[in-house]
């Protein structure tokens, strides 16, 4: 499912970044781990492509992104990939299942209804689906996040710090949502984390691997 060799990465005025050579095969989880700054971020921007590769290999859902042009890893993107930042960016102007509609539409596509009703449904929030992001809970507004990360059924779906100001009751059910949410689409997880709420219960799982930085 995703690969990388002699993987670095050096920011401008920075020091450089060396990524241990792994690769995780179809039909298990990763747990990405480490302080703040051990480069989780960097990576999950590695792995969208939001970072280009400059040193090593990289291989995400059967493409290597070495040298694959601007337009061409837009493309990849947005068929491959759904991403639950750590910052939701909900647009306050749109109702939700507008926002769920914005993936598509910023593909160039038209909006899917019955997909969001779906996805909202699965989620038990499709009650919300005319509110706006003020009026929801932090996690009813993280569910939200997730099915619109599901919208275009990716193969891959990054979560950065799902448990960002969730208490213990919620961190728990934010990733069951998510390990549910990636059984149910069939596609593969990957947590980015230096909660160690988070590691503790990840770790005892044989579907998750863990990558420490």
């Amino acid at each position: 499912m995703l690969a990388w060799r002699e993987l670095r990465h050096r920011y401008a005025g920075g020091s450089e970044i060396a990524y241990a050579d792994f690769a995780l095969p179809a039909g298990r989880h990763l747990l990405l781990r480490g302080a703040s700054g051990s480069g989780k971020s960097t990576l999950l921007a590695l792995l969208a492509g939001l970072l280009r590769v400059q040193q090593g290999e990289l291989a995400v859902a059967d493409a290597t992104l070495n040298g694959m042009s601007p337009r061409a890893l837009d493309a990849w993107r947005g068929a491959t990939l759904g991403v639950v930042p750590q910052r939701l960016h909900l647009s306050e102007a749109l109702s939700v299942a507008e926002n769920l509609a914005l993936p598509a539409l910023a593909a160039g596509q038209g909006a899917d209804p019955a997909r969001a009703a779906e996805l909202l449904a699965a989620l038990d929030i499709a009650e919300l689906a005319s509110r706006r992001p003020h009026q929801l809970s932090v996690g009813q507004a993280q569910r939200v996040a997730l099915a619109r990360a599901l919208m275009r059924r990716p193969r891959l779906l990054l979560a950065d710090e799902p448990s960002a100001n969730l208490d213990d009751e919620h961190t728990l059910r934010m990733l069951a949502l998510l390990l549910d949410a990636a059984e149910r689409e069939g596609c593969t997880l990957v947590i980015a984390s230096h909660d160690a709420r988070v590691v503790e219960a990840l770790s005892e799982r044989a579907d998750v691997a863990e990558v420490v930085l």
